[in-house]
């Protein structure tokens, strides 16, 4: 009887871990980065740096959000940011920082990995302190759990920030960052466009 209660065990866990792993990979976004070839209220086609064209359906209260400027003034202790980096956790270097607005603080926040570039990183987190150094500033990070990531912020690093932004900002030829989700049969759908002002390639 323990023996048949052991293996019910075991059989009951490895479902609630396959149902687990599941959902992880039915929640997790494919990241779009390219420039807006056609849109309407229902879809936006997006041609991706990778050189393909991909149709995404919008969600029916889909919104826009502008990627703008932002400068390392923008950055002081307790400002939430989400920093691309290169490198190790001893030696990690930004590759683009996002500050974010105080409504979108704790937003995926964690140190996962990236596909900016291979081998990237991405840090979402609370700036814990900020120290110049002779080529750029540190910025020293913490995020829940615990963790904690030190990245280096060089001149030149692309910074920029959210505001706002309006349906007509979407529009052919407009520049985006969208994370959409994929479906069982392969489409895809998304509830944001993040686009860039003025033209800009939002970096992320």
């Amino acid at each position: 009887m323990r023996t048949i209660r052991l293996i019910t065990s075991c059989l009951v866990a490895g479902v609630a871990l396959l149902s687990a792993a599941i959902a992880a990979a039915q929640t997790t976004p494919v990241r779009l980065r390219g420039a807006i070839t056609a849109i309407d209220d229902k879809t936006v086609t997006i041609a991706t740096r990778e050189g393909t064209t991909v149709n995404v359906k919008l969600a029916d209260n889909w919104t826009v959000g502008l990627v703008v400027p932002a400068s390392l003034a923008d950055i002081k202790p307790g400002t939430f940011v989400g920093i691309a980096s290169l490198g190790s956790d001893a030696d990690r270097t930004a590759l683009e920082v996002l500050v974010f607005p105080d409504a979108m603080k704790g937003s995926n926040e964690g140190h996962y990995p990236w596909d900016l570039q291979p081998s990237s990183m991405m840090t979402n987190a609370t700036v814990a302190t900020v120290s110049g150094v002779a080529d750029g500033q540190t910025l020293k990070l913490d995020y829940k759990g615990g963790g904690t990531q030190t990245i280096k912020v060089k001149p030149g690093t692309p910074i920029v920030t959210f505001q706002p932004g309006k349906r007509e900002d979407a529009k052919v030829g407009a520049k985006v960052f969208v994370g959409a989700q994929k479906a069982a049969d392969g489409s895809m759908t998304a509830g944001r466009l993040n686009v860039g002002k003025d033209g800009m390639m939002p970096p992320m």
